[in-house]
């Protein structure tokens, strides 16, 4: 089912595997949200990171950049639409734990949000068990999770704390050449949050959260890209089959880009980003997807 996509060997980076919605990479514009405000001089955390890997330009979300979306559609803590900690005994090969391990930095990500620090400490023990299977403990280890335990309260301390687990353990994946199992925490993390995000589409119908959804095209195609050198593996087979046939719901979609010049104020060292996104797509779209998500999802996690 493969279609015809190039192969490219690609880097990830872990951070963004708790909130990836937004991501655009490989020779493309990278598109910014209307009206968003960046400052030139030290990164916010709800803002993207450019990275350049491999000759490609990619654009990377802040850890909460989408659960901060949802939450602020009005949806309330959900316990039960995340993948429940005690899962983690049955996740047997690396191609579950390395995806689940973006499920659950996902989960991590959309719990520290709300403030639910204890429930947060429960999904950071879940990830290092996991990290220590994959042979990225390092990352998780038991200094981190006092570290986290010392912070509640302190939500951008935790935030942070987040960021650096994943820092590193993305450093370890890439000094190890472990693209596969890096692709595959990427994926993880990328379909929980679009999880999260057709929940929340679904609940309250916001505007912003559809468009972000929609924006997520381009997103998909190049996850597929990613994953698709591995193929030939079983399980990434399935993976990348089920991926296709979500790609070609959100192939429907129409998105307009419309560049504006950027906004520049030297004296407050900001730039605003003016240009504007529009995504178009019925209902019945939406809902295939949302169908659609809920079922790879529920694969990768069980």
């Amino acid at each position: 089912m493969v279609k015809n996509y190039f192969n490219f060997r690609n880097q990830f980076i872990a951070l963004s595997t708790i909130a990836l919605i937004g991501f655009s990479c490989g020779g493309e514009d990278v598109k910014k949200e209307e009206n968003d405000t960046q400052e030139t001089t030290e990164p916010n955390k709800n803002q993207a990171q450019l990275m350049e890997i491999d000759g490609k330009l990619f654009s990377i979300p802040s850890p909460i950049q989408t659960a901060t979306l949802i939450k602020n559609s009005g949806t309330n803590y959900n316990k039960g639409m995340l993948n429940i900690p005690s899962n983690v005994t049955k996740y047997s090969t690396n191609f579950k734990k390395a995806i689940n391990l973006g499920v659950y930095g996902a989960d991590l990500g959309y719990v520290t949000l709300y403030d639910q620090t204890q429930d947060a400490i429960s999904y950071l023990t879940a990830i290092k068990s996991i990290g220590d299977d994959l042979g990225v403990s390092s990352a998780f280890d038991m200094e981190l999770v006092e570290r986290f335990e010392k912070n509640i309260g302190n939500q951008d301390s935790l935030l942070a704390l987040v960021s650096d687990a994943y820092k590193s353990s993305d450093r370890y994946l890439k000094n190890n050449q472990q693209n596969d199992v890096g692709g595959l925490i990427l994926a993880g993390g990328w379909i929980e949050s679009l999880y999260f995000a057709t929940n929340a589409a679904e609940m309250t119908k916001n505007a912003d959260v559809i468009k972000r959804i929609g924006e997520q095209k381009t997103t998909l195609s190049n996850l597929i890209k990613l994953l698709t050198p591995f193929y030939s593996k079983p399980e990434f087979t399935s993976l990348v089959d089920k991926l296709i046939e979500l790609d070609d719901l959100f192939s429907k979609i129409e998105i307009t880009y419309t560049y504006v010049k950027p906004t520049v104020d030297a004296q407050k060292k900001t730039t605003t980003i003016n240009s504007t996104t529009t995504v178009n797509f019925s209902d019945e779209q939406l809902k295939a997807i949302t169908a659609k998500t809920l079922e790879i999802r529920n694969d990768l996690i069980n």
